[in-house]
């Protein structure tokens, strides 16, 4: 009986951008839905606080200001969070795919839990010097929240990928 082990060292290899770019997408769809769960349900805040948040990147703090409903607001919001999505599932993509860690689901989705930690430290403490507005969203639940996207990310990568081979 041979044992197969996988190598996780660096190969020159391109990840397929498309499923990467489609895993982001579906990642972050999977954290909106999530998210607002979490804070209308059991958090019992206003789920468009964290809309505001991100449609403020584009649109400025003012933004924040109000509790309303507004399309517009909700609108930036989703182009903001699905292209941050769309680009997130490439880099991940570009990690995972030079050193192999898709050879199976689970060290897809490893790979994709430290991604999501990663890109959450980077979210939370790095860039929450320019927008200061996300200090307040700081906690184990968005923590949870991002390493459900870098998990979820990954599996669908996993998974589009081999699709997409198994037709050529």
């Amino acid at each position: 009986m041979e044992l197969h082990m996988h190598s996780h060292h660096y190969v020159r290899r391109m990840p397929d951008w498309s499923a990467a770019a489609v895993a982001g997408l579906v990642a972050g769809a999977l954290l909106v839905v999530v998210e607002l769960f979490w804070s209308s349900m059991v958090a019992g805040v206003n789920p468009w606080g964290t809309t505001r948040m991100i449609a403020a990147i584009l649109m400025g703090p003012d933004v924040l200001q109000t509790s309303l409903f507004s399309v517009g607001t909700v609108a930036a919001a989703l182009v903001i969070h699905f292209v941050l999505g769309a680009i997130l599932g490439m880099v991940l993509a570009a990690i995972i795919a030079p050193f192999q860690l898709d050879s199976s689901s689970g060290m897809a989705m490893l790979a994709g839990a430290v991604f999501g930690a990663l890109v959450y430290l980077f979210n939370f403490h790095v860039m929450t010097r320019a927008f200061t507005w996300f200090i307040d969203a700081r906690g184990w639940h968005t923590f949870v929240g991002h390493l459900l996207f870098g998990m979820a990310a990954a599996l669908c990568y996993w998974w589009f990928e081999r699709r997409e081979g198994a037709m050529r």
